[in-house]
């Protein structure tokens, strides 16, 4: 008896799919997610806190910094890349590190 495989191009469901929202796809790794947003936030309703917000700023800040890095230095980060694991796209990566930095100069989470 073959194995039955209902949909080719969705490899694997995540979290809670519900049918009143959109969907979304999302590829991690080799593996090819979708879902949908369920309750999207009303921030009128619920506005972000302040720990939400300094989050926000730090993660800007970490993306500027990936922005503003020389060549170099993005070459490094692509040696380092190749020796983990954990990441799958070399931005991702290097947003990670500079955002690592920052926690620590600002007294680490």
């Amino acid at each position: 008896m073959a194995r039955y495989k209902p949909i080719d191009m969705v490899e694997h469901y995540r979290g809670k799919i519900c049918m009143h929202s959109d969907t979304y796809f999302q590829k991690r790794k080799k593996t090819l997610c979708t879902g949908k947003i369920c309750n999207p936030r009303d921030l009128a309703k619920k506005p972000y806190s302040q720990a939400e917000r300094e989050t926000r700023t730090k993660f800007q800040a970490a993306v500027a910094a990936v922005k503003a890095l020389t060549t170099e230095q993005k070459n490094d980060y692509a040696e380092a890349f190749e020796k983990q694991n954990k990441y799958s796209y070399l931005r991702n990566y290097m947003i990670a590190q500079e955002y690592a930095k920052l926690n620590q100069q600002q007294g680490g989470e």
